[in-house]
């Protein structure tokens, strides 16, 4: 049953009714003020003193009265996110979460303050970090430089949001973290952006400050020259730091460090190991992707990141052949974000208000924030090694007449008439009193006298001290600066951004694509493929030879051209000179160490080789061809511009091409050289040029069993010469060879074409057969298999004398490139 109220309302004239006319505009002014002073204060601009926002600082400080020291395990963020929410933070945990994830984020502070495991995010964001409840973290090395001595009265404390904590007010901060680390915030009508700085420059700039306290801004910047930011890169433009290190706002470019590089056999690359501040790989490809599908960047041919661990940042751009890299490198600096604009706006708090500053000014606000900390750290140890003191000296006195003591306190009726008869009998103070009556007897021993005594001295000296340091500024000063420099020993780092006066670039009139300037294509014996950066011939320094340096074929073309390439099956395959890898300057170092492999331009069957290069110049001559067989073909230059691969030579079955030449007069003589040794010499008139799809005609009479090894095109108005290398059939070249034979050109007479020709090399005992041999212009070139030069034997004049026998097996004969 439900029970009726016997109360009885108030009546209507109880309540004394009060309206105040308020204007809406004072209103909404007065509120918006406090709500924007709030944000302010509370939440989004850091204080100079330590360099923190207010979220931060209860976060550091937290992680310090939870005792998540360096030395001690990591803990779950989600408990360090709570207890930093139930007791000083009054807004929500992704706020909180959020600022302790970018402590503990190397690429977002130049020394960060948490030390994170798990995934605290990547980059740029590309990646965001876990949730809280699977990271861990505990404080950074460096942390506890923000919170040292804050135990012993260096700064002030305030009540948390309930009054139930209490929570500093700034930190004490052993170094300038506010530009060692800078800061980002947006509040009402105003922002902040301050880019880190170099701890070791900082504290530099610092300690010269606190010796010359009038120092200007020009020699102040001779310590900090400008920002060192977490993720390196280049800083391009000095003026716009100037601006921001003297009235506080600047802007200046920041550009990410590329280099070319080789990253295929086939391509360059730009290859990026720093990015701008705050921007990731992810918005770098992005945007590169955007802008060639567009068609507003040209000669990008593909975006890899390869970014990992072990190697840290690794975005790979490969650049399309034909054009130049570092052209194509400039187009990306104004196109995406691997350059990027960093404005400078040093707002503040300055006791409570929001101020803009410049370098020295943030300075001096640090060391005055220092000198208190210093100064009020200095008093309270005083105080603390004053009153142990005063409990010393009040035990010596007791000690130098412990029987009277014992006795007082014996013959006393309770404790505080003991203390009374202390007091009056050794004229000893109620603190010294009491704590004679607390300390045990055991501790009144000769032995502990000694160790009082010490103590006292000690303390005596280190009141001293700290009496020096509060009554003299200068010593003050220096012990501020000595600390600083032991920071900077400890954590400073080296420079990893690098400082550029001027954007402007060697190659930003240099054009996109390449252009096509005369060149030579080159082959080696090794299978290296390369195009020159001219068009004149290498010059032959036996002197200086280096490995791959044996040029079996070079022919002149242009850097966007074509040439074609032979085949030991007669096809001619198109290869654009533009793909191939560019040499330095080979005038004077001729080798192709910089080439690469056959097979990364072209698809060759597993029995099929590459013989020679040719133009396709159809003004030319023609093409010269020898087979195993002792076939000969000049073809007629027609190569279809349409066909990539063509048909040279119809070839009999288990028929092979063994040589080629591109004939530049038609007045040279074509040379077979088979392996039982006989050499053929005619001129290349004595062959009538023929289609591409014609077999070509008798060029060697063949003995029983024989077959050429070699067929070269000889200008007979050169010095030229023949070079032989006898073996055991079944030999493998360039592993046992056991005599050759140089011999000038001029000893062999002419005979006439399908003819037997002259012995060029007589055997000696152990050898049967040729399994090496070449004529050309001198002087020859010798490779061994993995392409190091060999020395070749004196000429003989002898055309069918005996080899010398080699040290080196040879595997390759050439003449000048």
């Amino acid at each position: 049953m439900a029970r009726r109220s016997t109360k009885t309302p108030p009546p209507d004239d109880a309540f004394e009714e009060k309206i105040l006319d308020v204007d809406v505009v004072d209103e909404m002014q007065g509120s918006f003020l406090e709500y924007a002073y709030s944000v302010i204060y509370s939440r989004a601009l850091p204080d100079a003193r330590d360099g923190m926002k207010p979220v931060h600082r209860r976060i550091v400080y937290q992680m310090n009265e939870m005792g998540l020291r360096p030395d001690r395990g990591y803990v779950k963020c989600a408990r360090v996110v709570g207890e930093v929410m139930g007791k000083l933070h009054p807004h929500g945990d992704a706020s909180i979460y959020d600022a302790l994830v970018r402590m503990a984020q190397p690429f977002s502070m130049r020394l960060p303050l948490v030390d994170g495991h798990g995934n605290f995010g990547s980059l740029g964001n590309d990646d965001p970090p876990a949730a809280m409840r699977y990271t861990e973290c505990r404080m950074a090395d460096a942390t506890s430089l923000m919170t040292e001595s804050i135990d012993e009265d260096t700064v002030d404390f305030n009540p948390n949001y309930d009054g139930q904590e209490r929570e500093p007010v700034a930190l004490p901060a052993a170094y300038p973290n506010l530009l060692v680390n800078g800061a980002s915030g947006i509040a009402v009508g105003m922002a902040t952006n301050m880019p880190p700085h170099n701890l070791g420059e900082v504290v530099a700039a610092a300690r010269h400050l606190i010796r010359h306290p009038g120092a200007d801004l020009e020699t102040l910047m001779r310590f900090v020259p400008g920002p060192d930011l977490p993720t390196g890169g280049r800083i391009v433009g000095l003026g716009g730091i100037k601006d921001a290190y003297e009235n506080g706002r600047g802007t200046f470019k920041i550009r990410s460090t590329a280099t070319v590089e080789n990253v295929t056999a086939r391509r360059k690359g730009l290859v990026v190991t720093e990015l701008p501040f705050t921007v990731g790989p992810e918005k770098v490809i992005a945007k590169i992707k955007d802008l060639v599908s567009s068609k507003k960047l040209q000669g990008i041919a593909d975006v890899k990141d390869l970014t990992d661990r072990a190697h840290g940042l690794r975005l790979v751009i490969e650049i399309k052949n034909g054009f130049v890299p570092e052209a194509v490198l400039e187009q990306l600096y104004k196109l995406t974000p691997m350059e990027e604009t960093f404005g400078i706006n040093n707002v503040a708090l300055v006791d409570g208000q929001p101020l803009t500053l410049g370098l020295k000014e943030l300075l001096e606000v640090y060391l005055d924030h220092r000198f208190e900390v210093v100064r009020r750290r200095s008093e309270f140890r005083r105080t603390k090694r004053r009153d142990r003191l005063h409990l010393v000296l009040g035990l010596l006195v007791a000690l130098l007449d412990i029987d009277e003591v014992i006795r007082l306190i014996r013959s006393s009726d309770n404790s505080a008439q003991a203390k009374e008869r202390l007091i009056e009998h050794f004229s000893l103070s109620e603190i010294q009193t009491q704590y004679i009556l607390d300390t045990p007897l055991r501790r009144l021993t000769r032995f502990d006298k000694i160790e009082l005594e010490a103590e006292r001295d000690r303390l005596n000296a280190e009141i001293d001290e700290l009496t020096a340091i509060l009554e003299s500024d200068t010593e003050l000063r220096k012990l501020v600066s000595a600390e600083l420099a032991a920071v900077a020993k400890k954590f400073g780092t080296d420079r990893r951004t690098v400082l550029l006066e001027s954007g402007s670039s060697p190659v930003a009139a240099v054009p996109l694509e390449v252009a096509d300037d005369p060149c030579r294509v080159l082959l080696s014996s090794t299978g290296l493929l390369a195009r020159t950066a001219n068009g004149e011939p290498l010059a032959m320094d036996d002197a200086r030879r280096a490995k791959h340096d044996v040029i079996v074929s070079a022919v002149p073309a242009t850097a966007r051209g074509d040439v074609g390439a032979v085949t030991s099956s007669g096809r001619l395959l198109r290869l654009a000179v533009i793909d191939l890898p560019q040499l330095p300057d080979t005038a004077s170092a001729p080798n192709l160490s910089g080439g690469a492999p056959v097979t990364e331009f072209l698809s060759l069957e597993p029995d099929e080789s590459l013989i020679c290069l040719t133009t396709l110049d159809e003004s030319s001559p023609g093409l010269a061809l020898g087979t195993e067989q002792g076939v000969v073909k000049r073809v007629v230059p027609d190569y279809p511009a349409n066909k990539d691969e063509l048909e040279v030579i119809t070839l009999k079955d288990g028929d092979r091409i063994v040589g080629g030449a591109e004939l530049r007069t038609g007045e040279e003589d074509l040379v077979f050289i088979t392996d039982d040794a006989q050499l053929l010499r005619y001129p290349a008139g004595q062959v009538r040029p023929q289609g591409r799809a014609a077999g070509g005609m008798a060029g060697i009479k063949l003995a029983e069993g024989a077959k050429v090894i070699s067929f070269t095109a000889v200008d007979p108005a050169a010095d030229a010469a023949v070079f032989t290398v006898a073996g055991t059939a079944g030999t493998l070249l360039g592993d046992t060879e056991t005599s050759a034979k140089l011999t000038p050109f001029d000893q062999y007479p002419r005979k006439g074409r399908a003819t037997g020709g002259v012995r060029c090399q007589r055997f000696l005992k152990g050898e049967d057969v040729l399994v090496l041999a070449w004529a050309g212009a001198a002087p020859a070139r010798a490779a061994a298999k993995n392409g190091a030069p060999v020395e070749l034997p004196e000429p003989d004049p002898r055309r069918d004398g005996s080899g010398t026998p080699l040290v080196t097996p040879v595997a390759a004969l050439a003449g000048p490139a």
